[in-house]
């Protein structure tokens, strides 16, 4: 890195330093360390590093993680950088003006369908080296993320969400009037695109947000190079004015959301829906999707949600009947024209999510994986699922795989048939584990039981992640139960030390 950092030596524009420093600092962003932080073991451990070397070189390096650095390597890189200065280091000529940048104006460009926004933030150095900062914040994929390993996550269900989406992209242009000029005669002509002045207040606001959940998403789904401009973005988001709002999503409950499916049913979109009984059930779907997944945005249509819907969440998440996997293709198309139309949505637009829908459709079949296509017993599939959640079930079977035979409960007469229990239940559950652990005591059953209800509810989600990698490298099924209790039993009730340590566990190496 300090090496890297001789490249300082060779640039006379405070921007291009910028960037250099930004992309230093970005080769360990998102990053996990075992047992530490990431920023603090390699980000502080560079700033002594450099401050002992006592080049210039360091000393540029220093100079620029002062400006663009977290809190403590700033404070640490400053107190180094003086200290080289002092002793007569020589400076590079941009020292002077590094983060000398004062914002200008924002734009914003957006889709008419909502999914994403593409923020444009131009700056200068006192009226010099002009240049735009572009951020790609995109909502479907922020809306997609499992957020249930979140400590706030159960608070989150019941208050009013924010809709900021997620940082996914950046980069830099030093064309400023050819971009923005580029950016207007795409507005004015593509009807599909909008193009306006946004309030820098509200663009800091939307992208801090924005910024956060990326960086507190495990393996964020950014473009490969984001990590080389994510402290230079930082640094100028946080010098954007102060004081914006962003908007909130409507909270739709039971009866709005029920009141919703009832005018869709009775509309002229929906009258040719032949099975009303499916299209109820699958409207409810379609409106649970919008509501918990799109940011309480139910009604917005475009071709990337619908596919979205068809091939990612329903796939995992739903245990369709037969009747609801023929008829929700179709109900999804009659929504899209009712809830378009009800939306403002442009008749292109509107086309355009219906060809993308019947795509899509096609590789419904084969997308949507019904348990009963692989011989599970219906009956199984609906106590493992009595929550109609696809995703669980795997999960599920591996934390009880025994759900049928008969057990005798020590020290009790009798026998119970275990196809009678509801593995739901917890008390049904403590039996499923006894017939699985014969003889075992208290403690070790009451371990079992506490992991047992964790990975029933996929609480959090990289419990089952990690189950799974180690299933992939070989461990057996009994192995990786006892690995997973000894990660709670040492974390307690820590969410982040558990989220750590399951990330280590997860890339352990393969057994002998």
């Amino acid at each position: 890195m300090l090496q890297h950092a001789r490249e300082l030596l060779a640039v006379r524009s405070p921007l291009d330093a910028e960037l250099i420093v930004s992309e230093i600092l970005g080769s360990w962003w998102a990053k996990r360390v075992p047992d530490g932080d990431v920023e603090e073991i390699i980000g502080e451990a560079l700033v002594d590093y450099a401050g002992t070397a006592g080049t210039p070189a360091a000393l540029a390096l220093l100079i620029g993680i002062a400006y663009m650095g977290t809190p403590r390597q700033a404070a640490k890189a400053e107190r180094a950088a003086l200290e080289l200065m002092g002793k007569g280091v020589a400076r590079p000529g941009w020292a002077d003006r590094v983060g000398m940048v004062a914002p200008e104006e924002c734009f914003v460009s957006r889709d008419v369908y909502g999914d994403q926004d593409s923020i444009v933030c131009t700056y200068t150095y006192g009226g010099t080296e002009r240049h735009a900062l572009v951020i790609l914040v995109d909502r479907n994929k922020a809306g997609a993320l499992p957020q249930a390993g979140d400590p706030f996550a159960r608070a989150a269900r019941t208050t009013r969400p924010p809709m900021p989406g997620m940082v996914r992209d950046a980069w830099v242009s030093s064309k400023v009037d050819r971009l923005l000029e580029h950016c207007r005669r795409e507005g004015r002509d593509n009807p599909l695109m909008r193009f306006e002045t946004l309030d820098s207040r509200d663009a800091r606001a939307l992208l801090q947000s924005a910024l956060d959940l990326t960086d507190n998403t495990d393996e964020p789904p950014v473009n490969e190079n984001f990590g080389t401009y994510h402290a230079f973005v930082r640094a100028r988001v946080d010098i954007l004015p102060p004081g914006g709002r962003l908007p909130q999503a409507p909270v739709y409950g039971r009866d709005r959301r029920a009141t919703i499916a009832a005018r869709f049913l009775a509309s002229d979109e929906a009258e040719e829906l032949s099975d009303r009984s499916a299209a109820s059930r699958c409207v409810d779907r379609i409106i649970e999707y919008g509501c918990t997944h799109d940011f309480g945005r139910p009604l917005r249509v475009s071709p990337v949600k619908c596919e979205m819907f068809l091939l990612d969440w329903l796939p995992r998440k739903v245990l369709l009947s037969p009747s609801e996997q023929e008829a929700v293709p179709h109900v999804l198309a009659a929504w899209v024209r009712w809830a378009g139309k009800r939306t403002g949505l442009p008749e292109e637009g509107i086309r355009a999510t219906l060809d993308a829908l019947w795509d899509a459709t096609a590789k419904f079949a084969e997308a949507y994986r019904d348990p009963s296509a692989f011989g599970l017993d219906r009956d199984l599939v609906d106590r493992l699922l009595p929550d109609g959640d696809l995703e669980a079930l795997p999960r599920r079977a591996f934390a009880l795989p025994f759900l049928s035979g008969t057990h005798r409960r020590s020290g009790r007469h009798g026998y119970i048939n275990l196809s009678t229990l509801d593995p739901a239940d917890p008390d049904d559950r403590r039996v499923i584990l006894e017939f699985e652990h014969p003889g075992a005591d208290e403690e070790h059953l009451n371990a079992h039981e506490r992991l047992a209800e964790r990975l029933w509810a996929g609480e959090p989600p990289q419990l089952w992640d990690t189950a799974q990698s180690l299933l992939d490298i070989g461990y057996e099924r009994h192995e990786i139960l006892h690995k997973l209790i000894d990660v709670l039993d040492r974390c307690g009730a820590d969410p982040e030390a558990l989220r750590e340590a399951l990330h280590v566990l997860r890339h352990e190496p393969p057994p002998e």
